[in-house]
């Protein structure tokens, strides 16, 4: 078999691989002689049909298989010769095929890319730290009790963050439009979730009142038949109720699983319930962190090939996210390209952490392994049963691993780079702000 490689732009690689007939042959004819053992033709016993006969009608589909078997087992054999590491599959360009020529073609293919691991100790790591204060307890339970707030009715005038159960009937130009009509509707007063003057209109009202609101639909409206036209509400008032907030007392605490109903107790566990949380999102953020400083201190191209699979993996999840949404995702054409970057910055950090691992002969740590599963099990109602879930696939126990291996990385990046702590506060973790 010979074998020449030529560079092509970028990844690309074009390699020409020429097969001896002897090779092709030798396969054939064994193919041919284990046929007739078995073959039936008219005139001919079972197992006595002469090879000159079995080479006479099915020698050319023969030689069609083997010589798809032979270009897949000889591009695998020279891409070894090489010392080549293919990334995605090769387009195959025969050359020629006749009998007794051989077989020669040409294998258009990306390969991995080599990278040098770039020296981390000139590289800061901004690690983001924060403590949660007596304040950000208070703001919690404030939060629970919002979670558990009631509703009682009053009589008096709306207010700000009441809610007001109406029927309402809108027109344009005095015609109905459709969705403009709705009983028994529960609106709370600024929360924006209706058009623009409608729950300030509600505002002073009281349970019997009618009245009359004209309001114009924004320009951006959803439904566009209907953006930026002027509009005419019909309400009646049924029912004005107000928030009512839960005492924060014992009975608060039992509710929140502290059987003795101690406040101090309950502020206690509210506060470790809310140290974990800060911890694994800063551990998140971390990783984020690290992993900016990763792409951004290495350059090297990624594979196309690998980019578009990779594309294709997004898409797919993505589909089935809508799909378990009840969303028909067959009405959902989305185009892999659509998510190019995403799949470009994975395959890139996918390279990068498995040069790393290579390179500074990473092991997964089985404990780690361990408590990772053990983590991800805690919540569920038999976390045992859970991690015994894992533990017997190996697919599923291999996706935990991964998610250690990216661990154990952070670890290394942050024993070789400069680390650098920036404080946030407890909010600032727990809800980030999208940037601008």
């Amino acid at each position: 078999m010979q074998v020449s490689v030529e560079p092509a732009e970028g990844l690309k690689r074009r390699m020409t691989v020429a097969v001896e007939e002897d090779r092709i042959d030798q396969v054939v004819q064994g193919k041919l002689k284990d046929m007739s053992r078995t073959v039936k033709l008219k005139g001919f016993r079972k197992g006595k049909v002469p090879l000159k006969v079995i080479q006479q009608h099915y020698g050319a589909q023969v030689r069609q298989e083997v010589i798809g078997d032979v270009l897949q087992s000889s591009f695998y054999e020279a891409v070894e010769q090489e010392n080549l590491r293919p990334a995605g599959a090769p387009d195959f360009e025969p050359k020629h095929m006749e009998p007794g020529k051989g077989l020669e073609y040409v294998a258009t293919f990306e390969v991995y890319p080599e990278i040098e691991l770039a020296d981390l100790s000139k590289e800061t790591v901004i690690k983001p730290v924060a403590e949660i204060t007596d304040a950000d307890v208070d703001e919690m339970i404030e939060t629970i009790r919002r979670q558990n707030m009631t509703w009682e009715e009053v009589d008096r005038p709306a207010e700000e963050g009441d809610r007001v159960t109406v029927d309402f009937r809108g027109t344009i130009d005095g015609e109905p439009f459709e969705g403009g009509e709705g009983q028994d509707m529960e609106v709370v007063i600024g929360e924006g979730r209706l058009i623009a003057g409608f729950e300030d209109g509600l505002k002073g009202a009281r349970a019997g009142d009618e009245l009359t609101l004209d309001l114009t639909f924004p320009e951006d409206y959803h439904a566009r038949e209907l953006a930026g036209k002027p509009v005419q509400f019909a309400i009646k008032v049924k029912k004005v109720e107000a928030p009512k907030l839960p005492e924060v007392d014992a009975e608060f605490a039992k509710m929140l699983g502290v059987e003795d109903g101690d406040l101090d107790k309950m502020r206690e566990e509210i506060r470790a319930s809310m140290q974990q949380e800060l911890d694994s999102k800063l551990q998140t953020r971390l990783k984020e962190e690290v992993m900016e400083v990763l792409l951004r201190s290495h350059d090297f191209p990624v594979p196309e090939a690998l980019v578009e699979q990779e594309g294709q993996v997004l898409a797919r999840q993505m589909q089935e996210n809508f799909a378990r949404q009840g969303l028909k995702a067959e009405d959902l054409k989305l185009d892999p390209a659509m998510f190019r970057d995403q799949a470009w910055r994975r395959v890139k950090l996918g390279l990068l952490l498995a040069e790393i691992v290579k390179a500074n002969d990473i092991k997964v740590d089985p404990e780690r392994v361990k408590a990772k599963v053990e983590e991800i099990a805690a919540p569920y109602e038999h976390p045992e049963e859970v991690v015994k879930w894992y533990y017997a696939d190996p697919r599923r126990l291999g996706e935990v691993e991964s998610l250690v291996y990216e661990d154990q990385v952070v670890d290394w990046v942050l024993e070789h780079a400069k680390v650098e702590e920036k404080s946030h506060t407890f909010n600032e973790i727990m809800n980030p702000q999208p940037a601008a």
